[in-house]
């Protein structure tokens, strides 16, 4: 009889990239059957997975009790939590200990959750803003301390957000594109992630070297990149100039929401120090992968009419 794979966020695009990815290998497809939690079962998206055999349960994280039936029976758990569905780290937290707790009662064996480092603690107070974070640095030291083994598969900085931060340049100025950030080019180092085709590789690497890998973390990026070598790359695959400038913090918030522009400034000066992931390298993570991660310049290719849609 195959075990259950319960998949949180399993309509979004790393729970979605879980599912795929175990439906598509040929061992685990055998060894799992796949539950996928949503709010609405009769949303497109989670008829489309019902379509592919997967039981849907509807379930949302507000409570254990509200969690049990989403988790009974379950022999491994991917969670993914999502800060900026209500801004709070407060209910991230208490959302993800909903599902550790359920999770724990019901006899899980496996939590694999998309966690982040704590980068208040990374950056000595430095930075104490960056919410979604430090809230998935709780929930994992929450799961840590729960007696369920855990896995942690740590996200890098979503290819997609560069979607719309490269800008087409305005009519007034030379024809081309500009990534303006509050930092350093040369120093602001990014692991980049290509989050729906690739988070089932690294969470496959999860399952299958459990219990191997029980209580580590798993960084998920394909390569380091600078933000110089970011843009240049993205230029030789679109083929039209692109540059990288550094503005003002003042400037940088101006094009956000009060409630996220403090955050995401932070989460910017990361990037120059400590680091995303305060320095740790990715080599042990990537030799768990059976299959190659996604180049910025593949991502690039793949999603070049993005760019070049893209109209003021």
């Amino acid at each position: 009889m195959s075990k259950i794979l319960t998949v949180f966020g399993a309509t979004g695009n790393q729970g979605g990239s879980v599912v795929e990815a175990v439906l598509t290998d040929p061992d685990l497809s055998q060894e799992f059957t796949i539950r996928a939690v949503t709010r609405d079962v009769n949303k497109p998206g989670a008829k489309k997975l019902a379509s592919k055999g997967v039981e849907l349960v509807a379930a949302d994280m507000s409570s254990a009790q509200s969690v049990a039936p989403a988790v009974q029976g379950a022999h491994t758990v991917f969670l993914v939590t999502n800060f900026w569905e209500s801004m709070s780290a407060d209910v991230e937290i208490s959302q993800g200990k909903a599902v550790v707790d359920a999770s724990k009662a019901a006899g899980v064996k496996h939590i694999i959750f998309s966690s982040l480092i704590n980068a208040t603690k990374a950056s000595n107070g430095r930075l104490p803003n960056i919410s979604h974070f430090d809230g998935k640095a709780k929930i994992e030291e929450y799961i840590r301390s729960s007696g369920v083994p855990g896995t942690f598969v740590l996200p890098g900085m979503f290819m997609s957000g560069f979607e719309t931060m490269i800008q087409k340049n305005p009519p007034s100025e030379p024809a081309g594109y500009t990534l303006a950030l509050p930092v350093d080019p040369h120093k602001a180092v990014s692991p980049l992630f290509a989050a729906a085709e690739d988070t089932g590789k690294f969470v496959k690497a999860a399952i299958k070297n459990f219990p191997s890998q029980s209580g580590s973390r798993i960084l998920a990026a394909a390569d380091y990149y600078t933000i110089d070598r970011l843009i240049s790359e993205f230029s030789e695959v679109i083929g039209k100039p692109a540059q990288a400038v550094q503005i003002s913090d003042d400037e940088f918030k101006s094009f956000l929401s009060e409630a996220a522009g403090q955050e995401l400034l932070e989460n910017m000066k990361l990037l120059e120090d400590p680091g995303y992931y305060a320095g740790e390298a990715l080599e042990g993570s990537l030799a768990l992968l059976e299959e190659k991660p996604t180049t910025w310049k593949e991502f690039v290719e793949k999603n070049k009419h993005k760019w070049s849609n893209f109209i003021h």
